[in-house]
């Protein structure tokens, strides 16, 4: 993703800044806890405990075989001791296990509006996790760029959530760019129980994305965990369009590099937007070719709609 070049370097903080700085980073974290709660409570409400149910059956006890019970559910081991049948029973496993995958390259810190990408992804994230704690599901978190950042295993409780939040808010990452396949082997390494998995990036990848996703295919088919993943796109604006302000140097916040674009010309921004959109679709489909549920989110646009509208329509595919 592009931006205009900075052209000075942030200076070290003293300790009133560094201070100053820290209750600037709590206030924020505390006035988007609040915020992710108002929406779960105006929106979320009973929407996510009807779609992400547990995902397997714990052994409960044996009792008596009676007629019409499944011959399947035979505990054979009992029946041989006691000399009467037995079956099994077993119940739903309730708790289910949520990570976030977050993508905090340098193109996250592009926003044209009133946040950047990382702070709607993060808002995205936080609604998701409150909505999970409230279920008594556990909660975890990876931030990644082209290495895995950081790894926070999944829990419960109001004090992790806050966790969460702040590292997805204020972590430094080491790398600038952009490589979800080194994340997912990551996940599929440290996760052995099956989980929902949602990936949030702006997937301004380098390199050729359908392999990646068809990397990501085999993985998912070779490991036999069966993640349910999500892929979530949080995008801004400016990123299909061109405003008509005249020459501007911009940097790749990636890669580095610097071009200069005339932004008057009309066939400039036209080429411009046409590629954007091209890019867009292409990520878009690629990604719903492999059956995975696909969520677009924009600066500035009611994402929380949207994410309303993905929740019913999978809990009329689960009924």
């Amino acid at each position: 993703m592009f931006s205009r070049k900075k052209n000075a370097a942030t200076p070290e903080l003293g300790d009133a800044e560094a201070e100053a700085r820290a209750a600037e980073i709590l206030g924020k974290v505390r006035r988007m806890e609040v915020r992710t709660s108002r929406l779960v409570d105006d929106a979320m409400a009973g929407r996510y405990a009807s779609v992400f149910k547990g995902r397997g059956m714990d052994f409960d006890r044996v009792r008596d075989y009676v007629p019409g019970d499944d011959v399947r559910a035979i505990d054979w081991n009992v029946t041989a001791r006691t000399g009467t049948p037995h079956v099994k029973l077993f119940t739903e496993e309730r708790e289910l296990t949520i990570l976030l995958m977050i993508d905090v390259s340098a193109s996250s810190d592009f926003g044209s509006t009133r946040e950047t990408k990382r702070e709607l992804a993060t808002e995205v994230a936080g609604v998701l996790a409150a909505s999970a704690i409230r279920n008594q599901d556990k909660v975890g978190l990876v931030l990644f760029t082209d290495e895995v950042e950081l790894y926070i295993p999944p829990a419960k409780g109001q004090t992790h959530i806050l966790r969460l939040i702040r590292e997805a808010l204020f972590f430094e990452p080491k790398g600038r760019g952009t490589d979800i396949t080194v994340a997912l082997d990551y996940v599929n390494r440290m996760i052995s129980r099956r989980s929902v998995v949602f990936l949030v990036s702006d997937f301004a990848l380098t390199g050729n994305f359908p392999d990646q996703l068809a990397h990501l295919r085999r993985k998912m088919q070779v490991t036999g965990k069966h993640h349910d993943l999500i892929a979530v796109s949080a995008t801004d604006p400016r990123e299909a369009e061109l405003p008509a302000v005249g020459r501007l140097t911009v940097e790749d916040t990636e890669t580095g590099e610097l071009v200069e674009i005339d932004t008057g010309s009309a066939r400039i921004r036209e080429a411009y937007a046409e590629k954007a959109s091209v890019r867009k679709r292409e990520v878009r489909q690629s990604i719903r070719s492999l059956g995975i549920d696909f969520l677009e989110f924009e600066n500035g646009a009611d994402w929380m709609a949207e994410l309303m509208k993905f929740f019913e329509n999978r809990r009329q595919r689960a009924a």
